[in-house]
């Protein structure tokens, strides 16, 4: 087999190089449409982490602007600041709820590793063993996953002695 005139070789090998310059040109798009993906998903991924907070420091201002109204009056009887105090609260709590945190307050329950802490056994009389009889600071899931155990108190046996 005699492979053909130079001239067709000629042609094929011009082909054949327009070719790869088109799959280059092709490659070097590719490239560039990627790294500016890249960079838009990086900058959306900062924006996103720099604005995470803004719902929740959004929701916070009312409660801090009572706060403030509070701290400002001047010779306000201790009943009116302790009212305004509890509405503060209530507002905090339902914002915080609105955000997905709820309130472990587990007076009385079966205590429980996972979600509480133990900080002293007590006796208590008519109470069963490992009971939760005293809590020193409520604690916190955020949806669902323990943000902050309670510290609580719990039961223990007796001393028969």
């Amino acid at each position: 087999m005699v492979p053909g005139t130079a001239d067709e070789l000629a042609a094929r090998l011009a082909e054949v190089e327009a070719e790869l310059a088109e799959a280059r040109e092709t490659l070097l798009r590719e490239h560039a449409e990627i790294e500016n993906q890249r960079k838009r998903l990086h900058r959306d991924l900062d924006q996103a982490r720099r604005f995470a907070n803004e719902r929740l420091l959004a929701d916070l201002l009312p409660v801090c602007d009572s706060l403030q109204r509070g701290v400002a009056m001047q010779g306000s009887e201790v009943t009116a600041l302790h009212e305004g105090m509890v509405l503060t609260l209530k507002e905090l709590n339902k914002m915080m709820v609105s955000h997905g945190l709820v309130e472990i307050d587990p007076q009385g329950e079966p205590f429980d590793a996972d979600r509480h802490q133990a900080m002293n056994m007590v006796e208590a009389p008519n109470t069963e063993p490992n009971t939760i009889v005293g809590v020193l600071q409520k604690g916190y899931m955020l949806n669902d996953r323990l943000l902050r155990p309670a510290l609580v108190s719990v039961a223990r046996e007796a001393d028969n002695a």
